[in-house]
């Protein structure tokens, strides 16, 4: 990567989108007509697919990580 340049995070997309993606793929289209139709990555078009495959679903699901120091009944007072 060249200096100065910084890739930025983007937020995760909608259910709806995701759920369009699985969609045009049933449709028979494949994934860089997807990619191309919704404007989102190549990577993106397989990552949802893959995860649809996988776990049949395109909701959100849990990530790892560090479990949070305050319980959420705590972090509300």
């Amino acid at each position: 990567m060249k200096p100065g340049i910084h890739i930025m995070k983007t937020k995760e997309l909608t259910k709806q989108v995701r759920d369009k993606v699985v969609e045009k793929y049933e449709a028979g289209l494949g994934y860089k007509k997807i990619s191309r139709a919704l404007n989102i990555s190549l990577s993106t078009v397989k990552s949802i697919i893959r995860k649809w495959k996988e776990y049949g679903t395109t909701a959100n699901l849990p990530r790892g990580g560090r479990p949070p120091k305050l319980k959420s009944r705590t972090r509300r007072k």
